[in-house]
């Protein structure tokens, strides 16, 4: 089978981006896994990063008992793809309510690099960096 075209690679990042969004939605552990690379890396608050798909999904379960309510819309950036792997940054809008009934409104940008393995693209790294934040 030949090269993928650079729409049906677009199609298949985009694609990660929106398992991610919808695993965070709906609280879907197992469809959220689905964005990550085995050997991914991600960096959300802190110095130090969570590596590797199963150290990530239960970080991200951990941090969502505490948000019994969150919504995330999100909007894709500037994709660069080069073969097999690619780099891009993508904008989130969330609105979460906290344990505690705290109301918040967070926007966010992360950094990514995603790979494609086995003809499916995922996350390889991503950083959160919060861009605006406030009580609402």
């Amino acid at each position: 089978m030949g090269r993928m075209s650079f729409a049906e690679d677009m199609a298949g990042i985009n694609a990660a981006l929106a398992r991610y969004v919808d695993g965070v939605n709906r609280r879907d552990a197992g469809l959220w896994s689905t964005s990550w690379d085995r050997d991914a890396e991600w960096y959300l608050f802190g110095p130090d990063t969570i590596a590797g798909r199963e150290a990530i999904v239960a970080a991200w379960k951990e941090a969502m008992a505490g948000f019994p309510f969150v919504v995330m819309h999100v909007t894709q950036g500037d994709v660069v793809i080069a073969g097999d792997v690619a780099t891009g940054r993508s904008y989130t809008s969330e609105l979460a309510r906290t344990a505690d009934g705290q109301r918040l409104r967070v926007l966010g940008q992360y950094e990514d690099r995603y790979i494609k393995r086995d003809g499916v693209w995922g996350f390889a790294y991503r950083r959160f960096t919060m861009l605006d934040s406030e009580e609402i």
